[in-house]
């Protein structure tokens, strides 16, 4: 391998530039007020945690964590997700609080990708956790903070669909009882939205033709509240019965919340991570076709740490959203001061005094013909136009001294 220039970076990382920097962090500070309101409080964990730990009970694919060996010879992770680190502090720092707790958060996460697959090994995430609460009212609590969040970073346009693990692992178990490979192929199939790729498993598995029908029906269970009733004729088992009712009292909820206009029910959805017990959803933007935010119902995570409690949560995918919001981010006044040398202290008096109300402030000497000659331009300009001063922009333009002064 030959050795890399010194421009060049590691594959799937990047660099923001300030306008950038600009959006991300009006996205993370927006996000973040939104869950302060809704009574989250942030935390923030290490970048560095313990292999045997946090990063088993992730389960992020080992081929996916960033490896480290400390000084000891011990191996550490870069965080792949802030789910399980969360879960530590709540099992050892916060032991004593009591529950409910609502924790938020904002933070960079890392997952090893193959360099061909051209995806972020390094990107942030929003988010927020409610550990201890098993209710329905705390699963749709989540989605509406959720479709909240959204909105308060500056998505325009977006849909959010849920739906519930139980459903079709109970369905699987009872079309295919014990036949647990075939369950993952299907459930494979479904993770990853192959919807064709299912049919065509389901075609060469040996199934009756009522099962084989009903298993082929799974795939049209997306839509309103009729679709837990359209499920419930699918299967009989008190999983799949229990996780309709889960999911209808979840819809009924984000009724009195006034966001069902957002969200769908979405019974096709599998999830990502195997520590989801429950409810699970994902949120979609209009104008990108992979999700925004991602989140559900994780009841055995905590006993991992040694603190048994029901939890769900989300997290807001920061790094995509950047990429869906248009225009600048919002700012405060930019005002430009141009001053002659001799008047520095009251240029710079200005500067702060500006600066104390809110605006933002550039100061430049003006030291030369040149100088005063572009100052004078600027001014002539005039009106409500914003300016471009060396490469910047700003929105009003203050000129301190006057140019005889210079002369004498």
């Amino acid at each position: 391998m030959s050795k890399p220039k010194v421009f060049e970076k590691p594959v799937g990382v990047r660099d923001y530039l300030p306008h950038a920097v600009a959006k991300l962090r009006r996205i993370e500070l927006s996000a973040l007020d939104c869950m302060r309101r809704w009574g989250y409080e942030q935390i923030i964990t290490p970048t560095l945690e313990y292999y045997d730990t946090v990063g088993a009970a992730s389960t992020t694919s080992d081929r996916k964590l960033f490896k480290l060996l400390d000084h000891r010879g011990t191996t550490i992770v870069l965080r792949s997700e802030m789910t399980a680190p969360i879960a530590r502090v709540v099992a050892s720092l916060l032991r004593q609080a009591p529950l409910p707790l609502r924790l938020s958060y904002h933070a960079n996460v890392f997952r090893a990708f193959d360099e061909g697959a051209g995806r972020d090994a390094e990107f942030f995430q929003t988010g927020a956790e409610l550990v201890g609460d098993d209710s329905a009212e705390a699963d749709a609590e989540i989605i509406a903070l959720a479709a909240s969040a959204l909105q308060a970073a500056g998505v325009p346009s977006f849909s959010i669909a849920f739906g519930h693990v139980g459903f079709l692992n109970g369905l699987l178990e009872e079309k295919l009882p014990g036949r647990r490979d075939e369950q993952d192929l299907l459930k494979d199939c479904l993770l990853q939205r192959d919807f064709v790729g299912y049919r065509d498993r389901l075609r060469e598995l040996a199934l009756d033709g009522e099962d084989r029908r009903a298993l082929e029906e799974v795939l049209d269970l997306r839509g309103g509240r009729e679709v837990c009733d359209r499920a419930l004729k699918l299967g009989q088992s008190g999983e799949v019965r229990a996780a309709i009712r889960q999911l209808g009292e979840i819809w009924d909820v984000l009724g009195a919340y006034g966001v069902q206009h957002l969200v769908s029910v979405d019974l096709t959805m599998i999830g990502d991570f195997s520590y989801y017990t429950g409810m699970i959803f994902e949120g979609y933007a209009s104008q990108l076709g992979f999700p925004v935010c991602s989140g559900g119902r994780y009841d055995n995570l905590l006993a991992q740490f040694g603190r048994p409690a029901p939890a769900t949560g989300f997290a807001l995918k920061t790094t995509r959203i950047l990429d869906v919001i248009n225009g600048q981010a919002d700012e405060e006044e930019r005002v430009l001061i141009l001053y002659a040398p001799r008047a520095l202290s009251e240029a710079l008096a200005e500067a702060s005094r500006l600066r104390e109300s809110g605006r933002t402030v550039v100061t430049a000497s003006l030291r030369g013909e040149a100088d005063w000659a572009e100052a004078e331009k600027l001014a002539a300009a005039g009106g409500d136009k914003p300016l471009e001063y060396r490469g910047r922009t700003f929105d009003r333009l203050v000129v301190i001294g006057r140019r005889e002064e210079e002369a004498r």
